[in-house]
């Protein structure tokens, strides 16, 4: 029952908060203020809800690390779908026509950070560590990736191997992101500043969802295995390649750390894996 006491606290804020935010879609002042306020709200409930049922120090909220976590989280985002637009624009896949919208990308932050910290919340904070509790971290990492790209089944234009690319690199990396720090800072920095550099800033499509302008005026073509196609640059091959990569480099630092749950210890103790930082 926590499970679902966790998950309904925490989705109530997320329909609630982001049904607020696309009704100030066209407001730039309106948007970013009650985007960021649904992202603390989902963060304050989520800590909450965890301790009252489970009676712990929700340490993997901490405000230790906050800043420094979601921040560098953020850059790293950037950088990462930075790196697979330079990639597409190289093979002459994404080209740059002039200046989109300050306005728009503003709106998009708002979005972004919204969407960001209640998805970390639920499949990082919720999903993922009770399921590793029961069957450790392995298996945790691949059934929670699964349910974090089925999640974007009924996005406008999703595709089969947009989902794939998403279940194997996003939700591989965020997840990898959660154990090496057992903290949810910065996997929400991840998620957010990756978001925000393919819609505010680089003004592609997210997960298939046709965004308003962003801060460039640009456009994709070419194959789909390069571009992404309708679903977006998350559908090319190097989103794939990239987050994989950085989420190898973020595994080992767990191993080193000790923060691997083995599967038999899991299910010999069924203690709570949320270890310290």
């Amino acid at each position: 029952m926590r499970v679902v006491w966790q998950l309904l606290a925490v989705v109530a804020v997320s329909v609630v908060g982001s049904q607020l935010v696309f009704r100030a879609e066209d407001n730039p002042w309106l948007a970013p203020a009650l985007g960021c306020l649904t992202a603390v709200a989902a963060v304050l409930v989520y800590r909450w809800v965890v301790g009252k049922t489970e009676r712990r120090p929700v340490t993997e909220a901490a405000r230790a690390g906050a800043v420094s976590g979601i921040g560098g989280g953020t850059l790293a985002g950037v950088a990462l779908f930075g790196m697979v637009i330079v990639s597409i624009a190289v093979l002459g896949g994404y080209h740059v026509t002039g200046l989109g919208s300050v306005s728009g990308a503003v709106v998009l932050f708002g979005f972004m950070a919204a969407a960001a910290v209640t998805e970390e919340v639920v499949f990082r904070g919720v999903l993922f560590r009770v399921v590793e509790e029961r069957v450790g971290t392995w298996i945790s990492l691949v059934v929670t990736s699964v349910l974090f790209g089925l999640a974007h089944m009924s996005n406008p234009n999703s595709t089969l191997l947009g989902l794939v690319i998403l279940t194997v690199g996003a939700g591989t990396l965020l997840t990898a992101a959660y154990v090496a720090t057992r903290s949810l800072w910065l996997p929400i920095g991840l998620h957010f500043g990756w978001n925000l550099a393919g819609s505010a800033i680089f003004s592609t499509e997210v997960s298939g969802n046709d965004t308003v302008q962003g801060l460039l005026d640009a456009g994709t073509e070419g194959p789909v295995l390069l571009t992404g196609g309708v679903f977006g640059p998350e559908a090319s091959l190097f989103s794939l390649v990239f987050p994989v990569l950085a989420a190898v480099v973020l595994l080992r630092v767990a191993r080193r750390r000790g923060h691997l749950v083995p599967r038999r210890r899991a299910e010999r103790t069924g203690a709570s894996t949320t270890l310290p930082r």
